[in-house]
């Protein structure tokens, strides 16, 4: 599982037209699943992004969590991290993991998320749906949190 953070002033994302996910300071996380991919990989993720210190104290030092400073985040799911460019031009998705798991594992993650930063500071896009995020990068930062074991042991 990966989650593609990047820490913003303002992002949103739209369905239709129509905003239905939108935060001020914090951070959009690029939620990806794999093959294999279950829970405990979701519970690490959640863990480790609500720790990650990449917001600036007052030294302007990359010192402070998303929980320190009060900051929320939005949650889109985005397949396209497994994305297999080795051969010829166009994307494979074969490392992706299935949908019905993943959207089981996206909820699973916004469930833990809403449990930790409530409600007012967790958003999201919709499953499946084509989206259109907005974002303004704060930095910029962009994080890239892997539950690979073989990743975590490098």
């Amino acid at each position: 599982m990966k989650f593609l953070i990047q820490r913003v002033t303002h992002a949103s994302v739209e369905v239709d037209g129509n905003t239905i996910g939108k935060i001020g300071t914090g951070l959009l996380v690029f939620m990806g699943c794999r093959t294999g991919d279950t829970v405990a990989d979701v519970d690490y993720l959640v863990e480790k992004l609500l720790a990650l210190r990449i917001f600036e104290d007052a030294e302007q030092r990359m010192n402070c969590s998303v929980q320190d400073i009060g900051g929320a985040v939005l949650i889109v799911s985005q397949f396209t991290l497994y994305a297999d460019t080795r051969k010829g031009n166009r994307p494979g998705f074969s490392l992706a993991g299935d949908p019905a798991t993943a959207k089981k594992l996206y909820e699973h993650c916004l469930a833990k998320l809403h449990g930790t930063l409530g409600a007012e500071r967790t958003s999201s896009g919709i499953f499946g749906a084509d989206m259109k995020v907005s974002l303004l990068n704060d930095g910029p930062v962009t994080i890239e949190l892997c539950s690979d074991t073989k990743f975590l042991k490098d």
